[in-house]
């Protein structure tokens, strides 16, 4: 028998949520250090290769955060199911940030780095914590300023701006405490 929606709620925001935090922060500051070390040609493909692997490094990762995603005996959860809606969800955005790309490739970091943080607000619902709108407004507001602020530098500057966002997320929820949002 399935628990209701409010314990299964209550279940998932009491995880970790450590895998798919820190496969994004390796997965931008991968694009960062190669925006660092080799021409945008090569790093708009690193970002599109490393940001489109992001959930299966979490997978990955889950085995030792141990949140281990692929668990067949872990109880249903309906939440996890939501979760990978906005899962997918980040993954469609792609139909937004190719287009501008092919107009401006320098739009690549601005699109793709909003348009998947905005996962993070529907995580931030479902476990009734501020960390998640911390993430995805911070992440917006700093992207837009430093997408105008150093136009020279999109392919350094917001990569290791997500990793800072992420690290100090990362904390959060290390230290989080079960308040409502």
């Amino acid at each position: 028998m399935m628990n209701s929606l409010e314990k299964q709620r209550t279940e998932f925001a009491n995880r970790k949520f450590l895998a798919t935090p820190f496969s994004g922060l390796i997965a931008w500051l991968l694009v960062g250090v190669s925006g660092l070390i080799f021409p945008d040609r090569i790093t708009v493909w690193v970002l599109f290769v490393t940001t489109g692997c992001i959930v299966y490094l979490a997978l990955l990762i889950s085995k030792f955060t141990g949140e281990n995603f692929l668990d067949k005996n872990r109880p249903e959860n309906v939440f996890d199911a939501l979760f990978m809606y906005t899962v997918a969800q980040a993954v469609l955005v792609y139909g937004i940030a190719i287009p501008f790309f092919l107009t401006d490739y320098t739009s690549l970091p601005l699109t793709v780095g909003i348009l998947t943080g905005t996962m993070w607000l529907p995580f931030s619902w479902i476990i009734k914590h501020w960390a998640g709108i911390f993430h995805a407004v911070l992440r917006t507001v700093l992207i837009v300023l430093f997408w105008y602020v150093f136009p020279e530098q999109r392919f350094v500057v917001i990569p290791f701006t997500i990793v800072v966002i992420y690290v100090i997320t990362i904390f959060i929820l290390l230290n989080r405490t079960k308040k409502s949002i």
